[in-house]
């Protein structure tokens, strides 16, 4: 790992005479000019500001543009003959759970750093001589080892800079307090969010713990290491201002951030912390939540709040969702991704890293760049469940060392299996001494949900960031410009459409629960209550194809499509006598909707809006015509309406049949009161499923989807919605209208008698009706009687 200087290396920073740089064709001098093969070695160390005279000669422009330049270079070649340092300290371990067993059952583990430290110097990154030997071989190879830093113990102003005094001194208070008494307080702790334990010499560890944070990043400002990672603990991320928690004591990296920023304000002014820990850094964000110079990034497990740290206790503080950008001076200095789901892997970190981390990093343009650096989401670590590999952390590593001239620190946080952290922390600090970011093999594909959530995440962003804007709609300028969104327009479109070739009209919803989500959502045929048989369509909105510009990704209204495949359903059904109702389900939109992309309804939403809708139609609708046939007909997500309405209500001997097309879950039809449902729902249904539907990817799958609970199942031979609909739609006829005749041969029906007629028929028994063998109301006249 020694830097080479091609066979000449300097030997101490007092050098007066000219360094040869063998092997290079290029001569530079002080100017950074070609010259004649030399270098000025004082272009190699920084000069005091007090050495520099005020010079009254006035410079050209083109004398201060290279003038620029040459400090660039030259402070970029200072820096690569500083050494990466290095802090740890053996009295950090000296908070300890007070199970002292081989395997104490708290995962915040003293032997954490030990197992670290082991790993580096396995891998010949530390020294094991006397500080001053190691001090002359950085100066003579400074990449061989880290340099050392040492940790001490942070001073109360310090710790009070993030902290507030009272909390300063209950950590304090646990120096004297008994075992007895440090004992019930950790049980307590131990239990909730809290989730804590504490001990006689836990003051001392955490003071050293932030202590080593502060040395850690004052020495990469200082430009006395040019990075450096700290293996400190306990860790820090959680702890909020006025309290521990999360295993957490002090919050480390705010007080090593506000320390530098507060000794060194002329040239840290900007500080951006990045947070990879697998649980999101509660206490970081809220101690920055309002600073415009503190840039918070946190990657984490989220899962819509419950993921710890969960919900705050105080309502009024933000948790990790994507929606918290920050408040006051510090609104859009809060960058919370946040996982759906436990399992991401170096995809979905590589993603977020070049998509998100690294544009809105490169826009704030930081002064110092730190790391909370947990690697429970390391791979192996089973609290975080996540699969990172050494690998990504090293590239994510590298990419951060772009920023802030490489003025980097890394502190460590949370991990807790002690092979997976090892690992990790060694491929982070081989990159950080210059070794290139080690090779990953094959990154795996980017889960679909998990790309989701970074666009959640870059519209939130949008509204503060220039690199996050191209592709995302202005919400609020659509509003402000009275927009609507386009399932309106197109449900409104279609309900056009069928009014004037169907006379249908809207349906109105008389329950306030439900009646938001479905205005204009459910048309009719006129006089339903009296129709003799009836076709009850659920479906998806209809889908829209657009063909958007190349160049700037605009639609122009007459590059895109409306595809309504429903439309010749509806044209047959009523043609042959069914009167139709065909309802629409949208995406529910909710006040607290305000990002420009919205995903489908989830599946328990689905289940739950149709079981609502369709159980008030059939209560206060379908069943008060109690001779005509119901004929179920589902289309895409929608059709797990069908369900609900089969297993909340006793409706199956009025259906004479279920039709449906999927393409998404494929849900079993089950009843505990009503043990013979599955077999009727096998013999009365005809489900189409996409042939690349995941049922048909093995035998087993397929046998299983064949059972009685999933219904007539039939491996569709096209792939899409439409597609479906359009290939099997008169085969789907010819079967309903079988089913349909068989129903009215059994129950009463005549199939050639003209509605008029049946109703003339039914006119002078109608309001008798016969209470059925399954609690069914079923019209009887002259000609037939209940269910046999």
């Amino acid at each position: 790992m020694d830097l080479a200087l091609s066979g000449t290396m300097l030997q101490s920073s007092e050098v007066d005479t000219d360094t040869i740089m063998q092997g290079n064709e290029l001569r530079y001098s002080a100017n950074a000019n070609v010259q004649n093969g030399f270098m000025d070695p004082r272009e190699l160390h920084p000069f005091q500001s007090n050495d520099l005279t005020e010079s009254t000669e006035d410079h050209s422009p083109s004398q201060s543009q290279r003038t620029t330049e040459t400090t660039t270079t030259s402070n970029a070649l200072r820096r690569l003959l500083l050494p990466t340092g290095c802090c740890y300290d053996d009295r950090m371990k000296y908070h300890a759970n007070a199970d002292f067993s081989a395997n104490p059952h708290h995962p915040e583990d003293p032997r954490r750093i030990e197992a670290i430290m082991r790993e580096f110097r396995d891998a010949g990154l530390i020294y094991e001589g006397s500080d001053s030997d190691l001090d002359n071989i950085l100066k003579i190879s400074p990449t061989r080892y880290m340099a050392r830093i040492q940790a001490r113990e942070a001073r109360e102003d310090e710790i009070c800079t993030a902290h507030t005094a009272s909390h300063y001194e209950w950590v304090r208070s646990l120096s004297y307090k008994s075992p007895a008494e440090l004992r019930a307080m950790t049980i307590t702790f131990d239990e909730g969010r809290k989730s804590l334990y504490v001990g006689t010499l836990t003051h001392y560890a955490a003071l050293i713990s932030a202590g080593g944070a502060i040395e850690t990043c004052k020495n990469v400002v200082e430009g006395r290491v040019k990075n450096a990672i700290a293996v400190i603990r306990p860790p820090g991320h959680h702890a909020e201002h006025n309290e521990s928690m999360g295993f957490c004591i002090f919050n480390n990296v705010p007080i090593a951030a506000k320390v530098c920023m507060q000794d060194y304000p002329d040239v840290c002014r900007k500080v951006l912390i990045l947070d990879w820990d697998v649980h999101h850094g509660n206490g970081i964000q809220n101690i920055f939540y309002e600073d415009p110079n503190v840039l918070y990034i946190s990657l984490h497990v989220y899962q819509n709040g419950q993921f710890y740290p969960g919900q705050p206790e105080d309502e009024g503080l933000p948790d990790g969702g994507p929606e918290n950008c920050g408040a006051g001076l510090g609104v859009g200095r809060n960058v919370n991704i946040g996982w759906h789901e436990q399992g991401m892997g170096d995809g979905e970190y590589m993603a977020a890293f070049q998509k998100i981390v690294m544009p809105i990093a490169q826009e704030f343009d930081p002064d110092l760049v730190i790391i909370s650096a947990g690697f429970d989401a390391a791979a192996g670590d089973e609290l975080g469940g996540c699969y990172v590999s050494p690998a990504c952390y090293s590239h994510m590593t590298h990419m951060l060392m772009s920023l802030a001239n490489g003025k980097l620190a890394v502190c460590l946080e949370g991990g807790y299996n002690l092979r997976a952290i090892s690992r990790s922390a060694l491929a982070v600090a081989k990159t950080l001494m210059g070794e290139p970011p080690e090779r990953m093999e094959s990154i795996p594909p980017l889960n679909k949900k998990a790309a989701r959530d970074l666009e959640h995440v870059r519209a939130y962003q949008s509204a503060y960031w220039d690199c996050m804007r191209p592709g995302i709609v202005p919400i609020r300028e659509m509003e402000d410009r009275n927009a609507s969104r386009l399932s309106e327009v197109v449900r409104a479109y279609a309900k056009k459409i069928l009014s004037e070739k169907h006379n249908m009209i809207t349906m109105p919803i008389l329950r306030n629960k439900i009646c938001k989500s479905f205005d204009n959502q459910v048309l009719v045929t006129p006089m339903i209550h009296q129709a003799r048989k009836i076709m009850l369509i659920v479906h998806d909105p209809p889908e829209i194809v657009a063909q958007a510009d190349s160049l700037d990704n605009s639609v122009l209204p007459h590059n895109a499509w409306v595809v309504n495949d429903l439309l010749p359903y509806v044209d047959w059904a009523i043609a042959n006598g069914f009167g139709v109702i065909d309802i629409n389900f949208p995406r529910e939109i909710k006040p607290t909707d305000n990002q420009p992309y919205l995903p489908n309804s989830t599946e328990v939403d689905i289940q739950q809006l149709s079981k609502d809708l369709l159980s008030y139609l059939w209560d206060n609708h379908l069943q008060l015509n109690i001779s005509a046939p119901i004929v179920l007909l589902g289309v895409g997500d929608a059709y797990l309406g069908i369900k609900q309405l089969l297993t909340s209500r006793d409706v199956k001997a009025r259906i004479p049949c279920v039709l449906s097309y999927v393409t998404g879950s494929l849900r079993p039809v089950k009843s505990e009161t009503d043990p013979n449902l599955s077999s009727w729902y096998k013999q009365n249904s005809l489900i189409y499923v996409s042939s690349d539907h995941s049922c048909w990817n093995d035998e087993d799958n397929a046998k299983r989807v064949r059972k009685n609970r999933f219904g007539a199942v039939k491996k569709s031979e096209v792939t899409g919605l439409g597609r479906m609909l359009k290939k099997y739609e008169k085969e789907a006829e010819s079967w309903v209208l079988e089913k349909v005749n068989d129903w009215e041969s059994i129950y009463g029906g005549d199939p050639d008698e003209t509605e008029e007629e049946e109703l003339t028929a039914g006119s002078s028994t109608r309001g008798l009706p016969e209470e059925s063998s399954t609690g069914t109301r079923m019209l009887v006249d002259g000609r037939a009687g209940g269910i046999p």
